[in-house]
């Protein structure tokens, strides 16, 4: 299968290039806004479509995740990156006849239900499951940007000839390695400087991070079989592990996708001793 990656080279490209690149069943086409040694790249801006129009050409799907990242983006950096962007990928796909397409959505597109509950909600009894058919309740530019986004693939798929098939994961905490736990967070801020191993804040990210992980490989995972399927037209999937905090419903694509993921957030009861080194190295004293 020939894929196009858009924003190849960001933090979320990673796990898929980790696990993909070497991988006989795909051939890996990889757009960015920066080239890279190891990887041979079609360097455009998203935002300049007569620039990324040639590599969609012969693609048979597109994952795209080139975007601004944060919840602290500025409307007219998520407008570029994101607004213009988004839909400059889904014209090329359009145009070049590409049949399926997984977008990188986020559960910003939902993150009014956190914003509304935490710090209660991290803690393992508390009762909330936000589901794909809940409405969308952004809590910055950038959650709208991806619910934007989702809306945005409907109507290619319901008006446009192609795509003929629209995924969007809605990711939660995609965290690279050696971050890549439930600890991930808390230890980066240990590494700034923000907080000490073991204080209420470090506590309190760790529980967080158990709701919202999404490692690597299940990451990875989810868009396999979003490439493997034959059915869909469009849908909407929430992407954690299997995390026993998690208030975002991952049954969906557990029913639909036949998800079946392989970490579990509360397996981990402290952080791997790899990460501790790393940041006791590195902290910001």
């Amino acid at each position: 299968m020939r894929v196009l990656i858009t924003g190849a080279h960001g933090r979320v490209g990673e796990g898929l290039k980790m696990y993909l690149a070497g991988d006989e069943d795909y051939d890996l086409t990889y757009l960015d806004r920066e080239d890279h040694p190891d990887y041979d790249t079609h360097v455009a801006d998203v935002s300049d479509y007569e620039a990324i129009r040639p590599a969609f050409d012969g693609q048979d799907a597109v994952v795209h995740l080139a975007a601004y990242p944060t919840t602290d983006g500025t409307w007219d950096q998520v407008r570029e990156s994101n607004l213009i962007g988004t839909h400059n990928v889904l014209e090329a796909a359009a145009d070049a006849g590409v049949e399926q397409f997984v977008f990188a959505s986020s559960i910003h597109a939902a993150g009014m239900y956190e914003e509304d509950n935490a710090p209660d909600l991290y803690e393992l009894d508390f009762d909330l499951t936000v589901t794909h058919e809940d409405p969308e309740r952004p809590d910055s530019y950038y959650g709208a940007s991806k619910a934007f986004g989702e809306d945005w693939g409907r109507y290619y798929v319901e008006c446009r000839d192609y795509p003929e098939q629209f995924y969007a994961i809605r990711i939660a905490s995609i965290r690279a390695p050696p971050y890549d736990n439930p600890y991930g967070d808390a230890e980066r801020g240990v590494e700034r400087g923000d907080w000490e191993r073991g204080s209420d804040d470090y506590e309190t990210q760790v529980k967080r991070l158990k709701g919202t992980w999404l490692s690597e490989r299940d990451w990875v995972q989810l868009v396999e079989l979003c490439l493997a399927d034959d059915d869909l037209a469009f849908d909407i999937f929430f992407g954690t592990s299997e995390n026993d905090r998690g208030w975002y419903d991952i049954e969906h694509a557990k029913d639909v996708l036949g998800y079946e993921p392989r970490d579990r957030a509360e397996e981990w009861t402290e952080p791997p001793q790899e990460l501790v080194d790393h940041v006791d190295a590195n902290r910001d004293e």
